[in-house]
């Protein structure tokens, strides 16, 4: 992997290209992410950098991070992630890495966790069909039958049943980069960017380019 950034989902808009054609995007808050520690093969047993995304009070920053932040020289954040870059080795610490890392036309892997729509049943859950609407069927939005009989007497493992919805991790890969704004450091990525609004999104090189 050689590019990866953090960033924050801003919104959904639409863009013309020069040809007219209408293009949907996601609009990305992309960084600048500090560089707040440098992995090397010799010391941690592999190469990765480290870099913190977001401003954080002190008040709320544990001893450790604190401890970490403060060797690095950099301020509070509240993200943290690392990456494996091929080229770990050229970046220090307090380096940026800002929305400039991709360009237009660049592939990438869009890395969130997915809106959370609480307890739904199979119908919405698992797309399943629901029974007839009329008045006497007495069988609308029902699961169905969970288990067989005496044998062997219990529902089996995997069964799609209602339960908990969304609030899951999602990739959303190969897509496309259409435009970058390096002053703001904003990205627009075609197509959908899994979670809300403000929530955290990681943008890496995509692995499936060729495929």
């Amino acid at each position: 992997m050689k590019k990866a950034i953090l960033a924050t989902k801003v919104g959904m808009t639409q863009v013309f290209n020069e040809d007219g054609s209408l293009t949907p995007v996601t609009v990305l808050q992309a960084g600048p992410c500090v560089v707040t520690q440098v992995k090397t093969l010799d010391k941690d047993g592999y190469a990765a950098v480290q870099v913190g995304f977001t401003d954080k009070r002190e008040k709320l920053v544990s001893k450790p991070q604190k401890g970490m932040f403060d060797k690095a020289g950099v301020a509070y954040k509240r993200y943290i992630r690392e990456f494996r870059f091929e080229d770990a080795d050229k970046y220090e610490v307090k380096q940026e890495i800002k929305a400039d890392i991709f360009a237009e036309g660049d592939k990438v892997d869009a890395c969130g966790i997915s809106k959370g729509k609480g307890y739904q049943g199979a119908i919405r859950r698992h797309g399943q069909h629901r029974g007839p609407m009329a008045h006497g069927s007495k069988y609308h939005r029902h699961a169905g039958s969970n288990g067989t009989s005496s044998d062997p007497s219990r529902v089996y493992p995997g069964k799609k049943m209602s339960g908990r919805m969304g609030g899951n991790q999602v990739t959303v890969q190969n897509l496309e980069v259409v435009r970058v704004d390096p002053e703001k450091n904003l990205i627009l990525v075609k197509g959908a960017v899994p979670g809300p609004k403000k929530a955290l999104v990681t943008l890496k090189e995509t692995t499936r380019a060729n495929k």
